[in-house]
């Protein structure tokens, strides 16, 4: 029996894994600190339940924060305990979970608290790319527990009382809660990109253990696959009209429709999700232009471009991708980069980072081109040029470095301005150049594309190129990281 108070911290934990699963480990652990009359406290198990239990008969690792022992505030011993609980989760190869709910750094206890926090961070470093870190906020995630968040591969927010912040609102000079609450799953799902799904507390749990069920245990040992009672040549029928929304192009493919979309509400032209093929997780990327509510209405639509922030966004789901092994799938549909100033000022930067993600992932990569392919944008969206194994086109897609009808406009400026009828000469010159240019048959003729698939059979298509290349082993130059 856990000596520790049966607070939300150990309920939840208890709500999150299977039932009779949990194991704790470090209950009888206290703080040591005595200044400003500490010895006169109580802090049973410092403020956080650690242990391990499993999930879908998965084993992983679990701290919970206990906001009712000094606000959860994290102490020397309070970090011991988490980072005792990364060394464990390392040696095994198993996830770790965080449930937070932290005021931060424990000012009774200076520089012994601060140390435990680098510790932490140290642990969560090592981890990265070797055991997935999962971090679910609940309460306050403040100061230097919002970094830990941000070094975890997922973090989630429970939708009405959580708050992830470095400073808070009011600490902010010209703002205030009430103004701009930068603290808020909203704003920070939204805006800033750090949440990864927000919900209820019952939905962010399920979540976790959804994720849990998908992913890797850890960056060698692959548990994630599943049987699949899905048919693998399924024909999806009306796959051709999802071109604008990709996500429901994603979810039709997919093992018995199964979809989970990661930073859905941020940058929501690119896509980035998780699918099952053949009971395998493959990780996808896509460009989308328009989002579909449920009644079938347009709730949203975006031009065909990359922005800044979806590349980011994107860099960093294919890193964790190839990290874990788990194979990339990519839906092409960009004309090219998002036009304005905002976006200008890290464009180049943004987009350098997802071409390098992209070229630097030695997992399995698949690329389908569903719509127009234009320009560099194109390049950086896995395209054969940077390293995608096999790069299929629907019959309709268009591949060039614009759309034919500006180009005619350029390349014959000086006929069309002489010409008694423009449009037609227009037109003419566009279908050319389309046929000899821009059209999947052109691409397919120069060996950029590698072959043209009907859309309906896309399902079967990507599973068997993924099939193929489960052996796949790539060699890179021998370095300690990139620099992109």
């Amino acid at each position: 029996m856990s000596n520790s108070a049966q607070t939300s911290a150990s309920s939840r934990i208890h709500m999150l894994l299977d039932e009779n699963s949990f194991v704790e480990v470090g209950a009888y652990i206290t703080a040591r600190s005595t200044d400003f009359n500490m010895t006169d406290k109580e802090t049973p198990a410092d403020g956080v339940v650690t242990g391990y239990g499993t999930i879908d008969g998965c084993l992983v690792y679990v701290y919970s924060q206990d906001a009712s022992v000094m606000g959860g505030s994290m102490g020397e011993m309070h970090a011991k305990k988490i980072s005792n609980l990364y060394r464990m989760a390392m040696k095994m190869g198993a996830p770790v979970i965080g449930l937070v709910d932290c005021a931060g750094l424990r000012l009774q206890e200076a520089t012994d608290a601060l140390h435990g926090f680098g510790e932490l961070y140290y642990h969560q470093t090592m981890a990265s790319g070797v055991i997935p870190q999962i971090s679910a906020v609940f309460g306050t995630c403040g100061g230097g527990m919002a970094v830990s968040a941000a070094l975890a591969d997922f973090t989630l927010m429970e939708e009405k009382k959580a708050r992830l912040f470095v400073n808070s609102p009011n600490a902010i000079d010209g703002n205030y809660a009430g103004k701009c609450d930068t603290a808020c799953a909203a704003y920070q799902s939204e805006e800033a990109g750090n949440a990864d799904f927000i919900g209820s507390e019952e939905e962010i749990l399920a979540e976790v253990r959804t994720l849990v069920t998908i992913l890797p245990a850890n960056n060698e040992d692959d548990l994630s696959y599943d049987e699949c009672s899905d048919d693998l040549n399924r024909v999806c029928e009306d796959l051709a009209n999802c071109v604008e929304d990709t996500g429901l192009a994603l979810s039709a493919i997919s093992d018995d429709h199964f979809y989970l979309e990661v930073k859905k509400d941020y940058a929501p032209s690119m896509v980035t999700a998780f699918i099952r093929l053949n009971g395998t997780t493959v990780g996808c990327v896509a460009n989308r232009c328009t989002v579909y509510g449920d009644d079938g209405e347009k709730k949203a639509q975006y031009e065909p471009v990359l922005t800044s922030k979806g590349c980011r966004k994107a860099a960093r789901f294919v890193d964790f991708c190839d990290a874990f092994n788990i194979p990339i799938l990519t839906l092409v549909n960009v004309t090219g980069y998002k036009a304005d100033k905002c976006n200008e000022k890290a464009m180049a930067k943004s987009a350098a980072g997802l071409t390098g993600a992209f070229a630097q992932a030695s997992v399995p990569k698949v690329t389908v081109i569903i719509g127009q392919a234009y320009g560099t944008a194109y390049l950086t969206m896995a395209s054969k040029s940077i390293g995608a194994d096999l790069v299929y086109a629907w019959p309709t897609a268009s591949i060039g470095m614009m759309d034919a009808v500006p180009a005619v406009k350029i390349m014959y400026a000086d006929e069309i301005g002489k010409a008694d009828d423009a449009v037609t000469l227009i037109n003419e010159k566009a279908a050319q150049y389309r046929q000899l240019q821009s059209s999947a048959v052109a691409a397919a003729k120069r060996g950029y594309v590698d072959d043209i698939i009907e859309a309906c059979d896309t399902r079967k298509r990507v599973i068997a190129a993924l099939e193929m290349l489960f052996t796949k082993r790539e060699d890179r130059p021998s370095k300690k990281h990139g620099t992109v």
